[in-house]
This record gives structure tokens, sequence and C-alpha cells, in this order.
């Protein structure tokens, strides 16, 4: 039987003025896999992308990746390469002179020489259809268009599993069905926070929960 991709186990994280907002919480991604995680603001929900890629340490609990137990940050800088995060905010994300340069910045990270990574680069923008943003600067963009060079940049590390943060904020009904029928045709397994009910219909395979501090699936 195949290794989920991510398998959580009892995984807790409380904050100092919020409280508890993860309580013993349990799930799996496999490969495939596209579910949607709901739940009011504030339940926790980035919290528990954030978790998963290592962004915030662990206070109790398991995160596995391929039945390998992750504990420390050598472990998350190599999960990170397979679980991409696409933030909510694209200016979190976006902070390199060029569109091109952004979309570079994980392969060199990863030890890519700059001719490789600028290929690779290239090679996903025009995937993407973005290749005439190549020289922009990203505060040039527009929402949709940022949103899309976010995705390329994560992409690009030809990750196995996409945690996208409200993908559709900002995004006009055009720049939004862009990014659904490019999601759609996407073979990564995803884990999509996103009050568009319209827009998780049409891409989720499943759906789990966040309330109260339990999560529940369905």
């Amino acid at each position: 039987m195949t290794a989920a991709l991510l398998e959580i186990t009892d995984l807790s994280h409380s904050f100092a003025q919020r409280g508890k907002v993860l309580d013993k919480v349990s799930f799996t991604l496999n490969s495939g896999e596209k579910l949607a995680l709901t739940g009011a603001n504030g339940a926790g929900k980035t919290t528990l992308l954030q978790l998963l890629v290592g962004l915030i340490p662990r206070q109790s609990g398991d995160i596995l990746s391929l039945a390998q137990l992750q504990k420390t940050e050598a472990d998350f800088v190599q999960l990170r390469q397979r679980v991409g995060l696409v933030f909510q905010d694209p200016d979190d994300q976006l902070f390199c002179p060029s569109v091109l340069e952004d979309v570079m910045f994980g392969p060199l990270n990863q030890g890519f020489t700059v001719l490789e990574a600028s290929q690779s680069a290239q090679k996903i923008l025009d995937q993407l259809g973005l290749q005439h943003l190549s020289d922009r600067m990203a505060s040039e963009l527009s929402g949709g268009e940022k949103r899309l060079v976010t995705l390329a940049a994560v992409l690009v590390m030809q990750p196995k599993v996409l945690l996208l943060d409200e993908p559709t904020n900002a995004l006009d009904t055009q720049a939004k069905q862009k990014l659904l029928t490019l999601l759609q045709g996407l073979d990564q397994a995803m884990l999509i926070i996103s009050h568009d009910q319209p827009f998780l219909q049409q891409l989720a395979t499943g759906s789990l929960e966040l309330k109260d501090a339990k999560l529940t699936r369905s």
C-alpha cells in the first residue's frame, strides 16, 4: 500500500490569546485527492497549513510525509520540496525585482545553477501562459496575475502536494475560471482553504471541516 503524501495524527495547537485552535486533529491526504478545508474565519485553517510545512513549530502530535516523521527543521526543509504552500496574500510570496526571478527563487535555493533555474522558471511560466509577464514587477500585476505567478513559483519545484489558502480571493470571474481550469488539470494532491463553495464544488474530491478545534471529514 502506498504511503500517504501527508498523514497527521493527534495534532494540537494553542495560542495565548485565542486558546486551542487544533485539538488532536488527524487526517490523511493521498495521491489524487483534492480536499476542501472549510470552517469559520479564525477557526485555525491557515494555522494548520503553516504547521504542515513547518512554518509554525509543532506543539504536539505527529506530521508524516510518505511515512517519514517530520520533526526537525531539516525534515521540513525536505518536506517543503514536496509540499508547496501558496499563501493567501500573493504579496507575502512575491518579493524579487521581476516575475522570472520570483519563480527562479525556489530552484536556486535547491542548488540549481542560474541557467538551470532560469530554464525551469521559463518553462513553467510558458505552461501557465505567463511568459509575457517574465520581466514585469509583481507590484505591476493584477490580483489574478499575482495569484498565477505565486502558483508558478510553487509548481516550478515540482511538488507532490499543493496547499492553497483562499486561492480565489480578490479574483474577478475570468481570473477565477482560469485558475480553476488550471488546478483541475494538475496531478498534484491538494488541500484547499476557501469560502468559495461553487469553486470548491468544481475542484474538490472531498471535504474537511474545522470547527471548535476539531476536524471532521465528509
